[in-house]
């Protein structure tokens, strides 16, 4: 079980054996466009499913330091193993927003519940019922959803000019899953399109939207679920991606290790190689410490005085780090580096395509940002 003591902090060791799984099965998770079963189980198992429950019911109630850890060292194995392992977490948060009987009905049982979400952008139809919703429509991208129990799912009302977002809590037997995910980078992750017909929410499995965004300001939170959504959502998805660009660096060097010139010299010897290792290690140690810094502010800053846009800046440039880091050591690992079973070019894609999610694009966060300083130099 996850820890928070100091040396968790350090280094999340309860992700080991998570991580050791997804690297044994990446192959296999990206040629089945889904995480390998061992490897769903493992994640759950080792503690992502139950990071964020509210420890009332036997969760962890973490915090995103450590986890900036664990599911950085997953990555640097699998990638999509690290995705999915971020998201359990992430969902599991989320989840903590339900009333109580809410979240009753998924953690009664136990806290290792996996949970998938599709909440952005939202889709389908609600149809007001006495109790609750009937929920209808298509979400696409619910990524790990072959392997979750529960699917939290984003909609709107629009009954009697009300155009609210309810975020719902469905469970897997309520929905069906389409295998629509083809995509180049992150394979294994199962990001599939699902649909639901006419399935009965009640309405203490529903939570508005803009709940996230506020956090939960009540006495007894524990800080993790106080803070609000976009304070950290780039910064979890980023996460994967300082693993994948740790990965690459290794199977990089491992290449280059048995790389001969054409004049018979080691390649290791060579300018342009010592320029790739010089300039990609350090960009990688770099985009570490922004992601550490905006997991810390997500810790430990004031909640009365939590820098979101600052956060935001933060995790979107070390992303862009962390891709360049990698595409030059993808394009000086020669043609060895783009072959089908080599590490290299699996964690160059998957970098790549996690660098095109929404929350982690650059003018979305300068806008952010300059707004927030602009609105800081107006206020003196």
């Amino acid at each position: 079980m996850p820890t928070t003591t100091h040396a968790a902090l350090t280094r999340a060791a309860w992700a080991h054996h998570a991580a050791a799984q997804g690297a044994r099965y990446a192959t296999e998770s990206e040629q089945a466009r889904t995480l390998h079963p061992a490897v769903a189980e493992t994640l759950v198992q080792d503690g992502f499913a139950r990071y964020f429950v509210p420890v009332g019911f036997g969760g962890t109630a973490g915090t995103f330091a450590e986890l900036l850890d664990a599911v950085a060292l997953v990555g640097e194995g699998c990638t999509s193993a690290a995705w999915c392992a971020a998201l359990q977490a992430a969902h599991g948060r989320l989840a903590a927003h339900l009333p109580h009987q809410g979240q009753a009905d998924l953690w009664g049982s136990g806290a290792d519940i996996p949970i998938a979400a599709a909440v952005v952008p939202p889709a389908g139809e609600l149809t007001p019922v006495p109790g609750g919703y009937l929920l209808t429509g298509r979400w696409n991208l619910a990524s790990g959803v072959d392997h979750a129990h529960w699917i939290l799912l984003a909609a709107p009302e629009r009954a009697d000019g009300d155009h609210r977002q309810w975020i719902l809590a469905v469970p897997r037997a309520d929905i069906s899953i389409h295998d629509t995910w083809r995509n180049s980078g992150l394979r294994g992750t199962g990001s599939h399109s699902v649909t639901v017909d006419a399935a009965f929410v009640p309405e203490h499995r529903t939570v508005l939207r803009e709940a996230l965004a506020a956090g939960r300001d009540e006495e007894g939170a524990a800080r993790c679920h106080r803070i609000p959504y976009t304070l950290v959502a780039s910064l979890i998805f980023a996460a994967p991606a300082l693993g994948a660009a740790r990965g690459a660096l290794r199977a990089w060097i491992t290449l280059a290790a048995g790389r001969t010139t054409a004049g018979g010299g080691r390649f290791l010897e060579e300018a342009v190689a010592q320029d790739a290792l010089v300039r990609s290690s350090a960009e990688i140690d770099a985009a570490h410490l922004l992601l550490r810094r905006a997991a810390e502010r997500a810790d430990q800053a004031p909640l009365d005085d939590l820098p979101v846009a600052l956060n935001m800046r933060d995790a979107a440039v070390a992303v862009e780090m962390l891709v360049g880091a990698v595409e030059r050591l993808f394009r000086s690992g020669g043609a060895r580096a783009q072959a089908e079973g080599e590490p290299l070019q699996r964690l160059w894609r998957d970098v790549h395509a996690l660098a095109g999610h929404g929350a982690l694009q650059l003018p979305l966060a300068a806008r952010a940002y300059g707004q927030w300083v602009a609105a800081d130099v107006a206020a003196r």
